[in-house]
């Protein structure tokens, strides 16, 4: 099968290879999947093609097929599997170690794959891997906004509400009931409000910079999807009892988060990391299914031009979600 990989470490979009290699042979409880779209998340480059997750053996050697998130078709089955059927469509989540996703075959484990509608194209499947469980989790399972409409006493902001994480966390929050306050550039302010924000700002202003709502909010929630902000940059416009999620920690996150739990302060700088699950990813099937969801996406690009969609992802300035897709 054609695939692309990486050699080494380092070397961005440039380092990228397409190669022939093996289909690979599903084991006990995974599925084996003919691609159909794959999604490109920053993790991917700013990360794993980074070596800074090499202590956890991400990737556990080299060369390495790149990529988590795809949508497609099951064609085999691991031993003993029974939950899926050749031919079923399906969204998945490979994980970071196993990667896998810019080839036109890829095996997925079981616990993070999904059925997905009928109505719901390969594009939205392979959306949901990274960002829309990370949209999802951050507000639901961090932020304790709940998804039935019942969160109208809670304000909510989306930094970065733009990239492929906000542009879901702004649609679930309100479809939690929050009111949404949402940072982003100039060019995308008519589409957050589109998806439901209440208050847009454009992260360039005195007040974007500042995280200011225009109705003078203090927040219950932020959803920080943006490179790492000190806590102090929020401080100001925090509730008392506030939690900011941040999707991108660093270091110092777990540091600033280490010092308040010592300090039992009521604000809280909380460290978010995704778990992926058929559940969740089955629910964002669902909620895109029925219309309550909508993937933004920014651009695709064939198998053969991956190294173009890398290049989008790097530049950092897409709308939404950077796709490949299979020629």
């Amino acid at each position: 099968m054609r695939a692309v990989q990486f050699s080494k470490f380092g070397g961005k979009a440039a380092a990228l290879e397409h190669v022939e290699v093996p289909v690979p042979v599903p084991v006990k409880d995974q599925v084996l999947v003919k691609v159909e779209a794959a999604s490109v998340n920053p993790v991917d480059w700013k990360a794993v093609q980074a070596g800074l997750l090499r202590l956890l053996s991400i990737p556990p050697k080299l060369p390495y097929v790149p990529g988590t998130d795809i949508a497609g078709e099951v064609v085999g089955l691991g031993p003993g599997v029974t939950s899926f059927a050749i031919g079923d469509k399906v969204s998945c989540f490979t994980g970071l170690k196993a990667g896998g996703s810019l080839a036109e075959y890829a095996v997925a484990p079981l616990n993070t794959t999904a059925k997905r509608p009928e109505n719901v194209s390969a594009l939205d499947g392979a959306s949901f891997g990274i960002a829309g469980q990370s949209a999802l989790q951050s507000l639901r399972d961090s932020g304790g906004i709940k998804l039935d409409g019942s969160s109208k006493d809670k304000n909510v902001l989306i930094t970065a509400a733009s990239g492929g994480v906000g542009t879901y966390a702004v649609q679930l929050a309100k479809l939690g009931g929050a009111h949404v306050t949402a940072t982003c550039g100039a060019r995308n302010v008519n589409l957050i409000k589109s998806l439901g924000a209440d208050e847009v700002l454009d992260y360039k202003t005195p007040e974007g910079a500042n995280l200011q709502s225009p109705s003078g909010r203090k927040y219950d929630v932020v959803i920080h999807c943006a490179d790492y902000q000190p806590f102090s940059t929020f401080k100001p416009q925090l509730a008392n009892n506030a939690k900011v999620i941040d999707l991108t920690p660093t270091g110092k996150t777990f540091l600033a988060t280490g010092i308040q739990l010592l300090t039992f302060a009521r604000q809280k700088f909380v460290p978010f990391l995704m778990s992926g699950n058929t559940n969740d990813l089955a629910l964002l099937g669902n909620l895109v299914s029925e219309g309550k969801l909508r993937t933004v996406v920014d651009s695709t690009f064939p198998l053969s031009r991956a190294e173009q969609a890398w290049e989008k992802q790097i530049d950092g300035h897409s709308t939404g979600k950077v796709l490949v897709t299979m020629d």
